[in-house]
């Protein structure tokens, strides 16, 4: 017993040991894991807050990025044109490179002065706007041949030099008329183009046509009285943004769809487009960027926040064990301590009991000492003669050596007796085992097995042949499939070849068919030319120097009668110098016109073709320039052909006056007055024009500079009235309120716009907003425009009618605020507003006049009086009472009507 105390008081105090520096371990853990729960929270909060930032600028770039690329898509979808256009575009440009003249289509020749015009002018200038621009009618004869030949389609085409436009007095007359309204314009005025000769093209398309800000506008204009109208005729068409239409006639079309709008507004945004692309290049990166700010993979910011949460986690669970163990280490630390001192307590205890124990057994021990010397003599002298006899010197030896023997032998005895039955408990065992009817059924089933392998081996050298005939079918198929294979490579390989030949020839057969197509094209302008050249020669009388039949010059072109066709409509005459080498052709200039538009000159055969080849075979160019005879472009040739014409007119004029005129110095003394006169006029005009431009820009200038200054003070006025308007406790920063601009650059011939945003509500049109929040809107706009100028007093009429008591109450206390500046009147009906006036006037029926009365109350009377008293008013059945008491009344009077 004092050695288990003793082990329990050494385990104890072991266990306590072990416990305390446990404890001492787990509170330092514990610590430190808190301490990095903390360093993780601040990391987690600055990295929610990054990706924050970043997911709200990614969001703003993906937004923008978004809205590009459908405006790129939408603009994409506009531009894919059908076969038939593609067609007509590729005529177009074939028009260009045949024939100088011709200038585009007129869409693509101008553009609107702002986008929002777009529909307008598309609508204005109706199926004109796809027609195509040319410089005269003879090139617009030439590109309508060209079409009906290539058999291409039809097309509308613009002469500039025939196109019948407005009269100059009726457009400037609308012009002016539209700068004094100012709600509309020329469609003309609103069209920008790239050449101004294109300017006669879109004033032939739009007319004298006007673009309205609205239906209203347009109405007025075109159904006003007729001594109003502008028109030149008292008619006028009208074309609204919108795109609805009133003619002259009287006639309203309009219906237009979005879609409409978007197509022809489409039309004219070909500048913006290169701008579209290169935006979405720099949303693009600017987003690689983020993205590259944000990291990828496990450096990206939602992996660095994974795994700050893990590791959170593992912080929160390890803390959460680390407690648990902290306080089992605890509770087994002050049980250890309880046990050690109980076990200290039983071990002193056990001490003392030892220390009288140890006594007892010493006085044992000397008793037990003299009773063994005791039995000893007695046995000395009982065994002495048997000692003697015997010779044994030590009984007790001899005793247990012959004990020992005999425990040895009675082992052994037994040993041998178990082994014994053990073996005849066997013995019987196996004879009573059957060993016959085991060896038999063991001899037949080695019989039946020899049989099966028998047959199993006959099978196998059966299915060993079989295996063999189908192993040699096998090769032979084998040998055939590949012999197959290396044909079927070979046949590949030829067909390969001839498909790659065939699709060169086809690509070689479509270059040269279109090489020829356009070969074709010019011989066919070029022999046109070539006709149009040698007619003009015969129309003119020209005589070209020619040669005879022995290669000399003549004078002249010759048409040889022989080879003219049979039925021919030319008729020619010829005559013959004296001596017989010079010859003059002249052709008949009604036949000659009768067949310039009948000739095909694709068909080398045409008679026309080889007359016309035979008369230029005959020209003789040896006295041409050698610049002259080198091939040029068509612009080239047009140069040089405007070069001859000047040359040709200079000297027209110089043969002209040849010719004495005998009143020439008359005549020009009397224009040389009228030009300086003329010159006076003009530099007068010059002048008073420049000083009216000068005093129009000054106030121009002056009048934007007000605008400007008087919009600004107010947009700022405006935010600050309706913030403080809609402050409250829960939305402390108030609601949000401006002004923008239709047109920022002339902004006084524009309209303006008034958006307001409520607490906490995303931003929505005035008109989808309650009538109290209209209400708030349009009394901050009212004390922002004040602001700016301010009224002497201000009459308000039922202002509070869509308005709950807070907001009469915000309201109510900016009057106060503001009573410094102005004096309010309100009409009102909530007792709100009479408790804060200075003065009530009420309006009654006096019954006994048949009329109304007014009653009046001064408030500024009460208010020495303390908040607690009331005040009443009689008077039919008004009543106000007063429960608080203001410092200082508002400069406000509060009226209403009493029945």
């Amino acid at each position: 017993e004092g050695r288990e105390c003793r082990g329990r008081r050494d385990d104890a105090e072991r266990s306590a040991g072990e416990l305390g520096a446990r404890k001492a371990t787990l509170e330092g853990s514990l610590e430190r894991i808190r301490s990095e729960l903390k360093e993780s929270e601040a990391a987690l909060s600055a990295l929610q807050k990054s990706l924050a930032d970043h997911n709200a600028r990614r969001r703003e770039v993906d937004s923008e990025l978004e809205s590009v690329r459908n405006t790129l898509r939408q603009v994409k979808d506009d531009r894919r044109k059908d076969k038939e256009e593609e067609r007509v575009l590729g005529a177009i440009a074939a028009l260009k490179r045949h024939f100088p003249g011709v200038r585009g289509r007129l869409v693509d020749l101008c553009r609107p002065a702002q986008q929002r015009y777009n529909l307008a002018v598309t609508v204005a200038g109706g199926k004109d706007m796809d027609a195509i621009v040319v410089d005269g009618k003879k090139t617009a004869f030439d590109c309508i041949k060209y079409l009906r030949d290539q058999r291409i389609g039809t097309a509308t085409f613009l002469p500039l030099d025939s196109l019948q436009t407005p009269p100059p007095e009726s457009t400037e007359r609308l012009r002016a008329a539209a700068e004094k309204d100012g709600r509309y314009r020329l469609a003309a005025d609103v069209v920008r183009t790239s050449a101004d000769d294109i300017r006669r093209a879109v004033l032939y398309a739009v007319g004298n046509a006007v673009v309205c800000d609205s239906l209203d506008v347009a109405r007025e204009i075109c159904f006003a009285p007729p001594g109003a109208r502008r028109g030149e005729d008292g008619r006028v068409k009208a074309v609204t943004l919108g795109g609805a239409v009133i003619s002259r006639a009287g006639t309203m079309t309009g219906g237009v769809t979005r879609g409409d709008t978007d197509r022809a507004g489409g039309r004219f945004t070909d500048g913006k487009l290169e701008e579209l692309r290169s935006r979405k290049e720099a949303l693009e990166a600017r987003g690689e960027e983020l993205d590259a700010e944000a990291g990828r993979g496990s450096g990206s910011h939602a992996a660095r926040l994974e795994d700050l949460r893990n590791a959170m986690g593992d912080l929160r669970n390890r803390e959460q064990y680390t407690k648990s163990d902290l306080e089992y280490t605890k509770k087994k630390l002050k049980e250890q301590a309880t046990l050690l001192k109980s076990s200290v307590k039983a071990f002193a205890k056990l001490e003392k009991q030892a220390a009288r124990a140890e006594e007892g057994v010493e006085t044992t021990n000397t008793a037990v000492e003299s009773f063994r010397t005791a039995v000893r003599d007695a046995e000395e002298e009982h065994f002495a003669p048997f000692r003697e006899e015997t010779g044994i010197s030590d009984l007790r030896a001899y005793d247990e050596a012959i004990g020992k023997a005999r425990e040895d032998f009675v082992k052994k005895r037994t040993d041998i007796r178990e082994h014994l039955a053990k073996l005849n408990a066997k013995k019987k065992y196996e004879d009573k085992k059957d060993f016959e009817t085991k060896l038999a059924k063991a001899l037949k089933k080695k019989t039946d097995h020899e049989s099966e392998l028998a047959e199993a081996e006959r099978d196998q050298e059966t299915l060993l042949v079989q295996v063999s005939e189908i192993k040699a079918r096998l090769a032979d198929a084998e040998a055939t499939l590949k012999q197959a294979q290396e044909t079927e490579r070979e046949k590949d390989d030829v067909v390969k070849e001839a498909r790659n030949v065939l699709k060169e020839a086809e690509g070689d057969h479509g270059r040269v068919t279109k090489t020829m197509n356009a070969e074709e094209s010019d011989l066919m302008v070029l022999r046109q030319k070539l006709h149009e050249t040698l007619q003009k020669a015969r129309v003119d009388e020209v005589e070209l120097p020619v040669l005879d039949d022995s290669g000399e010059v003549d004078d002249d072109m010759d048409a040889d009668d022989e080879d003219a066709p049979e039925g021919s409509q030319a008729s020619e005459t010829a005559t013959r110098s004296t001596g017989g080498r010079t010859r003059s052709t002249n052709a008949s200039q009604s036949a000659t016109q009768e067949s310039s538009f009948s000739e095909h000159y694709s068909q080398r055969e045409d008679s026309k073709v080889a007359k016309d080849r035979r008369d230029a075979s005959r020209v003789d160019f040896s006295n041409v320039d050698e610049d002259l005879k080198m091939r040029r472009s068509a612009s080239e040739e047009e140069k040089l052909r405007k070069k001859f014409e000047g040359k040709i007119g200079k000297l027209t004029q110089e043969i002209e006056g040849i010719a004495p005129n005998m009143k020439a110095a008359d005549a020009f003394d009397t224009m040389t007055d009228l030009v300086k006169s003329t010159v006076d006029d003009f530099n007068t005009a010059k002048e008073e024009g420049r000083r009216a431009n000068e005093a129009f820009n000054k106030i121009r200038k002056s009048r934007s500079h007000k605008f400007n200054t008087a919009f600004k003070k107010i947009d700022a006025a405006l935010k600050i009235i309706y913030t403080d308007m809609t402050k409250s406790s829960k939305h402390p920063l108030g609601g949000n309120a401006y002004l923008s601009l239709d047109d920022s650059d002339e902004p006084y011939r524009g309209g303006m716009k008034f958006n307001a945003m409520p607490p906490m509500k995303r931003f929505r049109d005035m008109e989808q907003l309650s009538g109290g929040e209209k209400t708030v809107a349009a009394l901050s706009l009212l004390f922002a425009i004040h602001s700016y100028r301010p009224a002497p007093f201000f009459i308000m009429d039922e202002v509070d009618a869509a308005l709950d008591n807070v907001n009469v109450l915000k309201v109510c206390n900016y009057i106060r605020q503001r009573s410094d500046d102005f004096q309010c009147i309100v009409i009102s009906l909530k007792d709100m507003f009479y408790e804060r006036s200075e003065s009530l006037v009420g309006i009654c029926r006096d019954v006994s006049s048949s009329s109304s009365r007014s009653l009046t109350l001064d408030l500024t009377k009460f208010d020495r009086k303390t908040g607690g008293e009331k005040r009443s008013h009689e008077g039919g059945e008004d009543s106000v009472a007063r429960t608080d008491s203001l410092p200082k009344r508002p400069r406000m009077i509060a009226a209403d009507t009493v029945e």
